[in-house]
Parts: C-alpha cells; sequence; structure tokens
C-alpha cells in the first residue's frame, strides 16, 4: 500500500513536483516545465492510477487521501497528506478538489498502429485550446471513438487543465501525432482503411447524417474553433460533412461539433 506520510512545510522538497504550478504548471515548452502528467481531484486522480502513466507521488488533504484508500492498496508509491493551506503554498493557488498526483508519461501509440485498428477516429489540426481539446477527449471516450491523432498546431494533451476538463479520460482514449508533412501525412489513414471526413460548417459540405459515414470506418477532420480546418486540409480530405444548424448560427465549439459528430457515425455504446 502506499505510504501516507504528513507534511507540513510547503518548502518541504518532496513537493517539488507540485510546485508554483501556475508558473510553470509543468508543461514541457515553458521554463522550468518538465513534462509531468498532473490529475486533480478524487475522480481525475483515480484514473490516473488506473491508467498505464507511471504515478510518482499523491498530495491531498487527509479526507480525499481517505476516499482513495482502497486505490492505493496495491500502489507502491509515496503519499503526502498536508493541510489545505500547506498544500496551496505549494501549488500557488487553493485547490478545491483537494487532492493531486503526480505521473510520468507514457508512451505513446504508434499512429499507423492506432489508424489499422479503429473504426473511428478524429484528427485534429490546429486545437489548441486545452479545455476544448480536454472536452474533444472527454466526448470520444463517451461516444465510442477509438482514439485522436494530433495534427500541426494542437495543443498538449496532458496539460494539467486539459487532463482536468477531461475528467482524466486523456489518460483512457490513445491518442498519437500524425509524422509527416500536413496534410499529406492523412494519406497514412487512407492506407490503414479509413475514409478521411472533413467537418465544416460551408454549405457545399454534405450533411452528416446523410454521408453514408455511419458504419464504415472514418476518421473525422476538426479544426480550431474560429478558423476552422485549413483549405489544404480540406483538400486532402475525401469527403466534407457538415452538422446542418438553425439560421443565424454558423457553427458550434469544436468539442461540441466533435461530439455530435463522432454520435452520428461511431457505433452505439450500450
Amino acid at each position: 500500500m502506499a505510504t501516507i506520510t504528513a507534511i507540513g512545510d510547503p518548502a518541504d522538497p518532496r513537493l517539488d513536483d507540485y510546485r508554483d504550478l501556475t508558473t510553470a504548471d509543468r508543461r514541457p515548452d515553458r521554463p522550468g516545465g518538465r513534462g509531468l502528467v498532473i490529475a486533480e481531484g478524487v475522480v481525475v486522480v483515480r484514473r490516473l492510477l488506473e491508467s498505464p502513466y507511471p504515478v510518482r507521488s499523491l498530495l491531498g488533504v487527509p479526507r480525499r487521501l481517505e476516499e482513495l484508500a482502497s486505490d492505493l492498496t496495491h500502489l507502491d508509491v509515496p503519499a503526502y497528506a498536508t493541510s489545505a493551506d500547506t498544500m496551496a503554498t505549494a501549488v500557488g493557488f487553493h485547490l478545491n478538489r483537494g487532492v493531486l498526483a503526480v505521473a510520468d508519461r507514457a508512451a505513446s501509440p504508434d499512429a499507423l498502429s492506432l489508424a489499422r485498428s479503429a473504426r473511428v477516429l478524429a484528427v485534429c489540426e490546429g486545437v489548441g485550446d486545452h479545455e476544448n481539446l480536454g472536452s474533444l477527449f472527454r466526448n470520444a471516450a463517451a461516444l465510442g471513438v477509438d482514439g485522436i491523432l494530433l495534427g500541426p498546431r494542437c495543443s498538449d494533451p496532458l496539460y494539467r487543465r486539459s487532463v482536468r476538463v477531461s475528467m482524466g479520460h486523456v489518460l483512457r482514449v490513445p491518442f498519437a501525432t500524425l509524422p509527416g508533412e500536413w496534410p499529406a501525412s492523412l494519406d497514412l489513414l487512407r492506407e490503414a482503411g479509413l475514409r478521411v471526413a472533413a467537418l465544416t460548417p460551408a454549405a457545399g459540405a454534405v450533411p452528416i447524417s446523410a454521408a453514408g459515414l455511419a458504419g464504415e470506418r472514418v476518421a473525422l477532420l476538426l479544426g480550431a474553433e474560429g478558423p476552422g480546418l485549413t483549405d489544404e486540409a480540406l483538400e486532402a480530405a475525401d469527403l466534407r460533412v457538415r452538422i446542418p444548424m438553425a439560421s443565424g448560427v454558423d457553427s458550434l465549439n469544436v468539442a461540441t461539433a466533435a461530439a455530435v459528430a463522432f454520435h452520428a457515425v461511431a457505433p452505439p455504446v450500450v
């Protein structure tokens, strides 16, 4: 069972993985970033503990660690119990959820292997908002999507905010970065037997319910909120599909649009 140790000093070096998250946030692309996976709250921490990501430690107030007691039974990592004030000083903000866990990253699957085994994939271009990406992963998990491939200018799915907004589902939905030049790298999907359908609000696109994609192996191409997919990505797709909307509404949030599209093409979830 995980060893629970009480810590009262926010400067204790054993809390270094959690320190000043508002400043560096442990992103690898920021000064001081270490690229660690950080889970917040009992539900998300539990999903991290169940994932293939190697857990380093936990930090929480005693009540939240007690809620995780059964999950810690077979886990041989340190768990640090502290007060809410000590945690807030170390982390840099008051954590309402009361518990954090930190893990190292696990190896991502190979993009081609993921494509070959998938029935439905999401492929993102330029989805740079961490919360949108986290929501997209949560929707993918809920609606039976087999994985997510990241094209250019996408944010890091394992950034703390993405993990939190996804409710930890970024830790269970396989994802990989598409290799090679974009959008030529989409040929990898066709080689794997997938049709590439670009989601766009353009009037000339086929309504997704009429595109004949239900029951097919398909990769749904999703662009950034605002600009959407680039012209190059649209040209590289096999077909263009749209979600019919009421007059005066030109688009949906990318995670919402993805959810509608996932529901239209993914196998029913029982």
